[in-house]
């Protein structure tokens, strides 16, 4: 096994070791903040990971992403709404919604390319964000509550803050090992090549519009299956879940974590939101220091942040 090789898979393993042991961490230290902290960056990082996968893998540049994550969420929330509150009932279905809202939209916006694509998925996303504000009998612009997370068997099973993280965890370890095999297969492939000369694959037999729009599903499905999880984790829904700023984060913490690869998505999550974190405790105009800082990551460091640490490693 080559060296590079050897460093790709044990970057990933040592992130990951250490993101199990946080709850470790918030047990010793008596820090439930961590505890929380940490669940909604897992959350987070599983929607960039999605995002990762079209837009570093086929180069398309959803700016409707986040839309999804208020989709699942909403499906939980007004479930519980109606006294619906078993997971086993609500992720499906929050799968469900955002599968067939990706394959609508995704059908229509992949007929365009470049900054119509960019726009009208932009487009498909304030739509879902303005129907969600018009909901009156679910709060509205002002959110829906819900008392309580979903049950598992009739059980609560992950009420707690420390069982709950370590269901997030699984969900992203899940979504992370799907979408490597998915990147490294056939399917992959195709999505590369697209990329790179859409024309040569034509001309081979390939139509690569349906490739694109089954990978355009899978992220939809799995950004709406982290809106689920969020809503559970707030307890509470909102349309600012599928804002057009919150794409644009999403956007921001995979170009920060290295466009293209799934792992560097994570650290851009968890970059990007430690420092929201700290330098929005300084000022409420952190944004004005954070964009020269990513500014600088892109003018220096090739590849994101991961580009810099394997750039370290090699020296």
């Amino acid at each position: 096994m080559s060296a590079s090789v050897f460093k790709s898979r044990l970057l990933p393993l040592v992130l990951f070791v250490a993101l199990a042991l946080v709850p470790l961490y918030a047990s010793i230290f008596d820090d439930r903040f961590v505890m929380l902290f940490a669940t909604r960056i897992l959350i987070f990082a599983i929607v960039a990971v999605s995002l990762d996968f079209i837009l570093g893998l086929g180069a398309m540049v959803s700016f409707g992403h986040a839309a999804y994550i208020g989709l699942g969420a909403y499906a939980v929330g007004i479930l519980a709404e109606h006294d619906i509150w078993d997971a086993w009932v609500s992720f499906p279905v929050a799968l469900l919604v955002g599968g067939v809202f990706a394959l609508v939209t995704g059908a229509i916006s992949l007929k365009t390319r470049g900054v119509y694509f960019i726009m009208i998925t932009l487009a498909f996303g304030q739509m879902a964000y303005y129907t969600a504000t018009s909901l009156s009998a679910y709060g509205g612009d002002d959110g829906l509550t819900m008392w309580g997370r979903s049950e598992f068997f009739g059980t609560e099973l992950f009420a707690g803050d420390e069982s709950f993280y370590y269901l997030v965890f699984a969900c992203l370890a899940g979504t992370y090992l799907l979408l490597r095999m998915v990147s490294a297969s056939r399917f992959g492939r195709v999505l590369k090549g697209a990329k790179q000369s859409e024309p040569r694959l034509e001309a081979m037999g390939v139509d690569p519009y349906r490739y694109r729009l089954v990978a355009f599903v899978i992220a939809g499905m799995i950004a709406s299956l982290a809106g689920a999880l969020m809503a559970n984790q707030a307890e509470f829904v909102s349309p600012a879940y599928m804002s057009w700023h919150r794409s644009g984060e999403l956007i921001v913490m995979v170009i920060l974590g290295g466009l293209g690869s799934l792992h560097g998505a994570i650290i851009g999550s968890i970059v990007y939101m430690v420092l929201e974190e700290v330098l929005s405790g300084y000022t409420e105009h952190w944004r004005l220091i954070f964009g020269p800082l990513l500014i600088l990551v892109v003018l220096y460091a090739r590849g994101g942040l991961l580009g810099m640490i394997k750039g370290r490693a090699s020296e």
